[in-house]
């Protein structure tokens, strides 16, 4: 199954929200064969493969259910670009995974993600959103930054 990550925030004078290359993806996951929740957060990125058990394939992550032992993947679609968020409080797709065995239910976006802002082009690279905003000053441009009120939803795709 495909999973498209949508995300919304309101940038204030910032835009091209991104998350760097080597960004580990937080997420809350749930089995698809007995349908418990993870308690835990589960990262992975998508540089790293793993060997599929039982396969030549290999996926960003591969793990087994905790309570019924299943062996599940998630995987970067690579075909489907991460996309910058640019539009203040709209829902934006930032990105895509094949998911087997799991589905992805909650996302934490913590660190390591990039923006610039919108009068200067000054680039902050160091964006936390760990705490849910994020807010600095714009030397160049001489006014505030920030980003807030951020939401994410999961959507399947066909």
């Amino acid at each position: 199954m495909k999973l498209a990550l949508y995300f919304k925030a309101d940038l204030e004078n910032v835009t091209n929200l991104a998350p760097t290359a080597d960004k580990e993806w937080h997420f809350k996951i749930e089995c698809s064969s007995c349908h418990e929740v993870d308690d835990n957060w589960i990262s992975f990125n998508s540089e790293e493969l793993h060997d599929v058990t039982g396969s030549r394939g290999q996926a960003n992550l591969v793990m087994k259910c905790k309570f019924c032992k299943r062996e599940a993947t998630a995987q970067f679609e690579t075909s489907a670009k991460m996309t910058p968020i640019s539009e203040s409080g709209q829902f934006q797709k930032l990105a895509t995974f094949d998911v087997r065995g799991l589905e992805l239910v909650k996302f934490s976006p913590r660190e390591s993600w990039t923006v610039k802002g919108l009068e200067s082009n000054t680039v902050f690279d160091d964006v936390d959103l760990t705490e849910g905003e994020w807010a600095e000053y714009d030397e160049e441009a001489g006014e505030p930054v920030g980003i807030s009120n951020f939401e994410v939803e999961f959507r399947k795709i066909k």
